[in-house]
């Protein structure tokens, strides 16, 4: 896990090595243990290194293989490089160091754009092909590693991060009003290749960019599931095949040449994970749960659940218990480390359990992802019964955080769309073949698009805030492929997950296979008061915001009066989600 960045010049120029040195502060702490930086005429790569694999300096980046022409910034962790190690060594090639970097520059030496296909992890790379001048992008297939990209004239840059191009400069900083639309609608999330600044946008994920050195490119996208169910399973195999691909799942991601640790919530997810590793023979495993003061009359932590699978499975466990004197200096920092502004209270909770757990540790693994491939939200059930005709708006029902003539009453005029331009993305998916029913088109957009630009987002960039490198089994490929195949009414079953509640019967405790489903508690963001609160309405009323003037202000000042009555469709605060983007575009000097 790292931090990468990059330019490639198409006018003939030499790359600009100050702009690149200029980001690499910015991806400091995606990369603790080293840096490193190449130029070779027109391209130029950066590097920021955390040792997981291979941790002498034969693993360093940027790498380059004088004898094959090829140079590579690599992000992420490739699971298979030892299984592929061996293949390209019975083809010949030879390696100079053990780590999974070298194995993606000998692979894209012999299958070309193809490789990708081959790899079993999750990346963001760049590769230049020295005798063509011709450079490669991709990012893994559920967009688990990020890539950012700035154009301008004639220039393409990326990073690992958004603020580390706005570092770089020359940078158009202006809202993107097609993403406003869809921060305040389409629960904050914004789709790749959009980003809520104008001038930076996101390669999308299982996608292939090749770019020639007149900065003519082409894009593949190299993977998609499909949602369609198989018959040829009957309904009474699932668990079983489910159970099967999460243990290979985890297994596959203990590779590393440090120790892994796990993240325990308490929830299925998690506990989960740490069953399967105690079942795989792994002793003394580490594992971390966090919890918050109670507020608002809502508890702040599950103690209790994550308790119970710690001592069942003798893990050496950390209770990380956070009060109101961590709380409120946390806030600021975690709004510095978001790459886009994300409104889920969930990333203070990860930024401060990131913190605490990279004192122990450099690798976890965490169970996001389980809840967009097996059905594990709120607004699934409702679909189940739903013509597909009358798919798109029942999602929107569910799922969106306000309807488009409310939002006309709450953005200003100069900001908003006549068109909804959320319902028409909606619709444009739903509206793609391999999806049978409302629910199995649903859970295929949120895998795609909600899960890449929400959970999967925040993990990242709050644990590697901290340089610690989050690895998470539920988004094998292999088994996401498994899930979108598997009848809906399985996965709809039990409340929701059910295929998954019962493949981790008699392996998870019931207690925690059977609780009530369970978020990352954060009250004092759920339930605004106090300097929190003071914090929000410095935010909104803060010259930068006015002039701005993103929000109606009647609308801020109703919301500021009564801050915590106001709700989205799914319960979040809808004061915190104005706050949030204002605090991230003050941050950011937007």
């Amino acid at each position: 896990m790292c931090g990468i960045a990059g330019e490639i010049r198409y006018d003939g120029n030499a790359a600009d090595e100050g702009a690149i040195r200029r980001m690499l502060p910015c991806l400091e702490s995606r990369g603790p243990d080293g840096e490193g930086l190449f130029r070779r005429g027109p391209v130029a790569f950066g590097h920021r290194r955390l040792k997981i694999i291979d941790l002498s300096e034969a693993g360093g980046q940027p790498m380059t293989d004088d004898e094959l022409g090829l140079t590579l910034v690599f992000n992420g962790c490739i699971y298979n490089y030892k299984q592929l190690r061996d293949e390209l060594q019975s083809y010949g090639y030879r390696f100079f160091s053990t780590s999974d970097t070298e194995v993606i520059i000998k692979a894209y030496h012999r299958w070309g754009s193809s490789c990708v296909r081959r790899f079993l992890g999750m990346f963001a790379f760049a590769i230049l092909k020295h005798e063509t001048g011709e450079v490669m992008l991709a990012r893994d297939r559920l967009g688990i590693k990020p890539m950012y990209l700035s154009s301008s004239g004639n220039r393409l840059r990326f990073a690992s991060t958004l603020p580390a191009l706005l570092a770089a400069g020359d940078v158009d900083k202006s809202i993107d009003r097609v993403a406003l639309q869809h921060y305040m609608t389409f629960h904050s999330v914004v789709p790749a290749p959009r980003t809520i600044i104008e001038g930076v946008r996101k390669l999308p994920p299982a996608t292939v960019r090749t770019i020639s050195p007149d900065g003519s490119f082409t894009d593949e996208v190299y993977w998609e599931p499909s949602h369609t169910r198989r018959t040829d399973i009957p309904a009474d195999e699932w668990p079983a095949l489910i159970h099967e691909k999460l243990a290979l799942a985890v297994e596959r991601r203990m590779v590393a040449d440090v120790p892994v640790g796990v993240l325990l919530s308490g929830g299925i997810d998690s506990s989960y994970i740490v069953a399967l590793l105690a079942e795989q023979g792994q002793r003394g495993l580490t594992t971390f749960s966090i919890g918050f003061e109670a507020g608002g009359g809502e508890s702040g932590d599950e103690f209790a659940y994550s308790d119970i699978v710690a001592k069942q499975f003798d893990t050496v466990h950390h209770q990380i218990r956070i009060g109101k004197d961590r709380f409120l200096p946390a806030v600021d920092r975690t709004v510095a480390a978001m790459s886009e502004p994300m409104v889920s209270h969930d990333c203070i909770a990860f930024n401060l359990l990131s913190e605490d757990v990279s004192k122990s540790v450099k690798v976890v693994q965490s169970g996001q992802g389980a809840d967009e491939i097996l059905a594990g939200y709120s607004w699934y059930p409702p679909l189940a019964h739903v013509p597909y005709s009358e798919a798109v708006d029942a999602y929107a029902q569910e799922f969106f955080d306000r309807p488009h003539a409310e939002l006309a009453q709450q953005l200003s005029p100069d900001w908003l769309l006549a068109d909804d331009v959320s319902r028409e993305f909606v619709a444009a998916s739903f509206g793609r073949h391999g999806a049978d029913t409302a629910v199995d088109a649903a859970l295929r957009l949120d895998s795609q698009v909600m899960l890449v630009d929400d959970p999967v987002k925040r993990v990242d960039n709050m644990t590697m805030a901290w340089g610690l490198e989050a690895r998470v089994p539920f988004l094998d490929h292999e088994l996401v492929e498994l899930a979108a195949a598997c009848p809906p009414e399985l996965k709809l079953a039990h409340g929701g997950k059910g295929v998954l509640k019962q493949a981790a019967r008699g392996v998870v405790p019931d207690e925690v296979i059977d609780r009530t489903k369970g978020y990352f508690p954060v009250p004092g963001i759920r339930h605004l008061a106090g300097p929190m609160l003071d914090k929000v309405r410095d935010a909104l009323y803060a010259p930068e915001a006015r002039a701005r003037g993103l929000f109606r202000p009647e609308y801020v000042d109703r919301l500021l009066a009564d801050p915590n009555t106001a709700r989205t469709t799914l319960g979040a605060n809808q004061l915190w989600q104005l706050a949030l983007l204002e605090m991230w575009l003050q941050d950011k000097g937007i």
